[in-house]
């Protein structure tokens, strides 16, 4: 086995261990925020996406390509309609109150 690729393994695992450590700490009044930021940061992977889609030669990395840029936008998509649910638990359901200028 190459020792590049298994360096990069460990460092995915340890990405992924380390992420689920600091998203489980997080209080639930900043899931909202947390949301909206990780949406930003998905929009530079879908970015990332289209860049390496651009310089994919063959039609096996082209393919893979496209799966990467339409997965990644169906994460963006979903991410700010999950958003938008969330903020609308927090929007007012009646009208503007009486006496209200």
């Amino acid at each position: 086995m190459n020792p590049h690729l298994v360096s990069e393994i460990s460092i995915f695992v340890l990405a992924v261990f380390l992420g689920f450590e600091v998203i489980a700490k997080v209080p639930t009044i900043l899931h909202t925020p947390l949301m909206s930021g990780s949406n930003a940061i998905h929009g530079v992977i879908l970015v990332g996406a289209m860049a390496i889609m651009a310089g994919a030669h063959g039609p096996l990395e082209q393919a893979l390509g496209f799966l990467a840029v339409v997965m990644a936008t169906i994460n963006v998509v979903g991410g700010y309609a999950v958003t938008d649910r969330m903020l609308e638990m927090f929007r007012s359901r009646t009208g503007p109150r009486r006496g209200a200028p």
